[in-house]
């Protein structure tokens, strides 16, 4: 291990670069990834990034799926397929033939709690799973009774233990949702989530609100606050592919801690203006173009992730953090923050929102204006 350093800097003209560390995890490695190449669209992952993955946010194991869905022609891979599919829980993979297909769902698929405890959605790099512009892609709430209740302690429980991989998420469209709004494309509570090789394009969730966000994933309570694991993923990642929302372009959540390796954000918008609570006159929001973190006791870590060209009216145009309780902290090592625009209130570094008691790790990373 070569020894690690900090650095203080002033905010004004920027460009930190914080040197010596090692990898951002003990154990683990590089894993296969076969969205790097892709026909349509950005590929899925920060093509510079190196960081190690640990193992816990490795590949989930498909080699013996509960169900296939598809008989190997893209015909096959209905919609309402999907949504049996996830219904049913367990592994699940696809079969729609040796091309790309886009699925494209009219109502959500929605997680029964009682159907895991594993439950793992695989597209092989083959597969776009479409909200049509209408809906939402992907629910779970272990504290949803009509999902089934599992436990007591619905908010704080260690399944379902939902892993998507491989998979493209587009046009999810969570605006019509009344009481469980954000996550454009997926919206979790509860359990435990894991996103590796993955791509978000033009998710979208309600344009304004002080605390709705998550165009593209929105989660709440992950079990004993371990952190939400997303690995080799894109959110956005060129002009025309970003997802947008009130707050957190990207994703949002509160008191849940992130652990974000060789990721991509970029062309992401938060749309709210007003901030949190709103102020007077204003609808709220428009805070967090790439991420948007709220609650308390909560940890952001990013290693050999890009941030960049992502919008805020408000705060945070890269990141907004604040814990209620002036806890939590963040790390960012191998990391580049740059480019983002709009927004206020960066008291540390800039395109970063949050409390300017609130830890910040800068590690062999750059952050400029």
């Amino acid at each position: 291990m070569r020894a690690r350093t900090r650095t203080s800097v002033s905010r004004a003209g920027l460009a930190f670069i914080v040197a010596l560390a090692a990898s951002c995890s003990g154990g683990g490695g590089a894993i296969d990834n076969p969205l790097t190449d892709p026909e349509d669209g950005p590929p899925a992952g920060n093509p510079d990034g190196a960081c190690d993955v640990p193992d816990e946010a490795g590949l989930a194991d498909v080699s013996a799926p509960r169900t296939v869905v598809g008989d190997g022609t893209p015909e096959s891979c209905t919609g309402d397929a999907v949504i049996d599919a996830v219904a049913g829980g367990g592994v699940i993979t696809f079969d729609c033939g040796p091309d790309p297909v886009t699925i494209t769902l009219e109502r959500p698929a929605k997680i029964f709690n009682d159907t895991g405890p594993e439950i793992v959605i695989d597209g092989g790099g083959l597969v776009t799973l479409s909200g049509g512009g209408s809906t939402r892609i992907l629910y779970m709430n272990t504290c949803d009774p009509e999902q089934v209740w599992t436990t007591e302690a619905c908010n704080n429980q260690d399944h379902p233990q939902l892993t998507v991989q491989n998979l493209t998420f587009v046009d999810g469209d969570s605006r019509a949702e009344e009481e469980h709004d954000g996550g454009g494309a997926i919206f979790v509570r509860g359990g435990r989530l894991k996103v590796i090789n993955s791509r978000f394009f033009n998710n979208v969730c309600a344009d304004e609100g002080p605390d709705v966000g998550g165009a593209a994933i929105r989660v709440f309570d992950q079990y004993e606050d371990q952190p939400v694991y997303v690995v080799n993923s894109t959110f956005g990642g060129e002009e025309g592919y970003g997802n947008r929302c009130a707050n957190g372009g990207g994703i949002s959540s509160i008191g849940v801690s992130w652990t974000i390796i060789n990721s991509l954000f970029s062309h992401n918008q938060a749309l709210g203006e007003g901030g949190n609570p709103a102020t007077d006159g204003t609808p709220g929001g428009g805070s967090g173009g790439a991420i948007y973190n709220d609650g308390n006791t909560m940890t952001l870590s990013l290693c050999g992730t890009r941030i960049e060209d992502n919008q805020v009216t408000t705060h945070g145009s890269a990141i907004f953090f604040v814990t209620n309780d002036h806890s939590g902290d963040i790390r960012i090592e191998r990391s580049m923050i740059k480019g983002n625009r709009g927004g206020s209130w960066y008291p540390t570094y800039p395109q970063i929102s949050g409390h300017d008691d609130t830890p910040i790790e800068v590690i062999e990373s750059v952050i400029e204006e």
